[in-house]
């Protein structure tokens, strides 16, 4: 069974577009699964699908001539004369391939989709050539929209953060708390979704965290003590929703604060970590500049780890946050806090239960900050005015 995704009608439109289409995110999100949608949608018979992992798939790009690659995808039924629709799967195992893509693009009527499992590669995959001619969408593990249509439930969502607070439903909350409990513990990478075992989520998130690191990491980077790499991993798992202290997790591994911060840039341009920085609206003296950390997933996050189910939860919001727009926090030394600000304009405060003394400590630090809407995010069920149901996110 094939399910739609939130990406799936932009992609579906970029059909029509002569823009190169670019799809990237992290391994095993389902970017191969959401191309082959868009490539069975085309109606012309003069297409083709290339994964790359395939060597003999490779060669078609290892041509001189760029020329010459025409005459390589003649051999797949394509006709470089008329309209060609060409997807290439997994394109940063040809480093140099940028090159042809734009040549053959400039050159020729080829519509491209190209997929990737790192912005850390694309970004120097794509040189400033290809500006204006490319269109990036990423691709994240599922958040609890799509988990519940993987789960083939039918939910109604409202996109008004006012109407999530005033539609709260306790027959909703119960309908749906077991698979919000299930999407807690184990995430939503669509693999780990699909199946019903317990025991198979668990070797499915092994697997996926195996090859990230197996594949991923060796492939794309260069580290010398790689095994530094994987105790930073698991370190931050420990502190998951905390702000990050360079100088002090540089002490703890015994690495150089320069070999942190290169293991960051990695892991969050690999779309395995996630930083989130401070709040920058009315910059404050006060205010924190120290970033917080997330998993990608929950599912993964807990298999790395042991973690609280507070951290599960604020971590599971992050992920249902992160595609509705710019995410920052808010935290003076010693003072006042807000989890999450969404837009520099939604001050998001998360609590397993919440009290009406959480509502009104949130409203008093939003207003501060010029913040008019401002809502309390519980995990349980909450009557509490300005709250939200961790489900209706």
């Amino acid at each position: 069974m094939i399910y739609p995704r939130k990406l799936t009608q932009k992609l579906i439109k970029e059909i029509d577009s002569n823009k190169i289409t670019v799809l990237t995110g992290m391994r095993q999100t389902g970017k191969t699964t959401l191309m082959r949608q868009v490539f069975d949608l085309i109606k012309s018979k003069n297409k083709v699908f290339l994964d790359l992992e395939n060597p003999l798939n490779q060669k078609v790009f290892e041509e001189t001539n760029f020329d010459n690659i025409l005459v390589n995808l003649e051999e797949f039924n394509l006709n470089p004369n008329e309209k060609s629709y060409v997807f290439l799967d997994e394109i940063q195992l040809i480093p140099n391939i940028s090159k042809a893509i734009k040549y053959l693009h400039d050159h020729y009527e080829i519509k491209f989709f190209l997929t990737g499992s790192s912005s850390f590669y694309l970004k120097n995959l794509f040189p400033e050539s290809l500006a204006g001619r490319k269109i990036v969408y990423e691709l994240f593990p599922l958040d609890f929209r799509e988990f519940l249509v993987f789960k083939e439930k039918e939910k109604k969502f409202s996109d008004n953060f006012s109407q999530k607070a005033k539609e709260k439903s306790k027959i909703s909350f119960e309908i749906y708390k077991k698979l919000y409990e299930e999407y807690l513990s184990f995430g939503g990478f669509p693999g780990v979704v699909i199946e019903s075992n317990k025991e198979r989520k668990k070797a499915v998130l092994e697997d996926i965290f195996k090859s990230y690191f197996e594949i991923d990491v060796r492939t794309l980077a260069d580290f010398k003590e790689i095994q530094k790499l994987r105790d930073l991993i698991i370190l931050f798992a420990g502190r998951v929703g905390s702000k990050i202290e360079v100088s002090k997790i540089a002490s703890e591994i015994a690495v150089s604060r320069e070999t942190v911060y290169s293991y960051l840039s990695f892991l969050e341009n690999t779309y395995f970590l996630f930083l989130v920085p401070s709040f920058a609206k009315n910059i404050n003296g006060g205010v924190r500049k120290a970033k917080k950390i997330y998993f990608c997933d929950t599912g993964l996050l807990g298999y790395l780890a042991k973690v609280s189910d507070g951290a599960i939860f604020e971590n599971a919001v992050f992920q249902n946050l992160r595609g509705l727009g710019r995410i920052s926090y808010y935290e003076k030394y010693g003072g006042p806090e807000i989890d999450f600000i969404l837009n520099k304009e939604i001050a998001l405060e998360v609590k397993i239960q919440g009290s009406l003394r959480d509502v009104k400590k949130l409203s008093r630090i939003a207003k501060n900050l010029g913040l008019k809407k401002y809502y309390l995010t519980t995990k349980n069920y909450s009557e509490l005015p300005k709250s939200i149901l961790a489900i209706d996110l």
